[in-house]
């Protein structure tokens, strides 16, 4: 669906044509609010009303932290949601329960991968077991307004690095019933990433996957159909395929995505085109869109986990990408989302760090 332009013009020079063609792009400007410090691995921030008090809460997941914590907004106390948790990776508050992958390793021999179920009353259930257990998301998947669980594992069990080399479990659980329900096995590799995003129209949520063989596309109507966007990185394996994946609108359509498996691309998918607008991230980790500075144009972040520990904001220009820098040197961003937590009418960017140790509320003032 996507060609690729094997002779992209340096960053540098994309910008500053896209700066002689139109009108400059006005950026949001953003205060910093620290919410903690002194995480031990931050992986993921979730937004979520946990006492229902109408108010934007934040749920962060430390993978070396025995409690699951929430930070209650506006003012962002911290509670313990729940206890007793081991080398947990992600979670996912699907129909009002709160599910986490936890005991995880990247390494299937080390991985039990369970999948708990935390009742209100504070106790946990057990789901499910599958090795590596890593991205968990919700899904209205027959437009029916009820959410199922998906449950995207990171590897498949015969998968050794580097190339880790196997198919890759994709499946979903309907709440109350909790029995493993199979969407698919055909990607390869390492499957980083997921989304979900109502992608043909339908009324129902797909599910749409960054792997090693690429971005593709799952759909529920009648079984579950595949369909594939792009194949991602043009390299030799293991340097293929994606890693993270957004969708956004500038103009049209576009899907960005970090390139290759935590790798050093930021890919723009747009109009049958595949343009890469960064390749000087070291790490990246996360990535993400939403229009910030309300121009009806939506904004690209995306965080580079490794030597820069940064987050970046990149803007449509005309033809290409402006970016600019929203954290420099301080936020190894294993994930951010984007967010009004405020209530003010302006999408906030919330970020959490995994050796930075961190949560981050960047409040969005607004342009200038």
């Amino acid at each position: 669906m996507y060609t690729t332009n094997h002779a992209i013009a340096p960053l540098s020079i994309i910008l500053s044509l896209a700066s002689l063609t139109c009108i400059a792009v006005e950026p949001a400007t953003f205060k910093e609010h620290v919410l903690a410090d002194d995480l031990t691995s931050g992986y993921q921030v979730e937004v979520s009303d946990v006492n229902r008090d109408g108010m934007p809460d934040l749920i962060a997941v430390d993978s070396r932290a025995e409690d699951l914590v929430w930070f209650e907004g506006p003012n962002w106390e911290r509670h313990v949601l729940s206890s007793g948790m081991t080398r947990m990776i992600y979670m996912g508050v699907c129909d009002g329960h709160y599910v986490v992958a936890q005991k995880f390793s990247n390494r299937v021999k080390d991985s039990i991968g369970e999948i708990v179920v935390i009742n209100e009353d504070g106790t946990k259930n057990v789901i499910d077991k599958i090795p590596t257990s890593h991205r968990i998301r919700c899904a209205d998947i027959d437009g029916s307004g009820n959410e199922v669980v998906i449950n995207a594992p990171l590897t498949g069990l015969d998968a050794l690095a580097p190339d880790y080399r196997d198919n890759v479990p994709l499946v979903y659980y309907k709440p109350g019933d909790w029995q493993r329900q199979v969407i698919g096995d055909e990607n390869e590799g390492v499957m980083h990433g997921i989304y979900i995003y109502d992608w043909d129209g339908n009324g129902r949520d797909d599910v749409m996957t960054a792997s090693f063989s690429g971005i593709h596309v799952y759909s529920f109507e009648n079984g579950w159909q595949r369909t594939e966007i792009t194949r991602g990185n043009p390299g030799d394996w293991p340097l293929v395929g994606s890693s993270d994946l957004a969708v956004g609108h500038a103009g049209s359509r576009y899907v960005a995505s970090i390139e290759p498996f935590h790798g050093n691309q930021v890919a723009v998918y747009q109009d049958d085109k595949r343009l890469v607008i960064d390749d000087t991230i070291n790490q990246g980790h996360t990535i993400t869109t939403a229009d910030l500075n309300n121009d009806g144009h939506d904004e690209i972040i995306a965080g580079d986990r490794g030597e820069a520990q940064s987050v970046f904001v990149y803007y449509r220009e005309g033809d290409g990408w402006n970016k600019t820098i929203l954290d420099d040197g301080d936020m190894s961003a294993a994930t951010c989302i984007s967010a009004d937590l405020n209530n003010d009418g302006l999408k906030d960017i919330v970020c959490i760090g995994r050796t930075t140790e961190n949560l981050k509320w960047y409040e969005n003032l607004g342009v200038e």
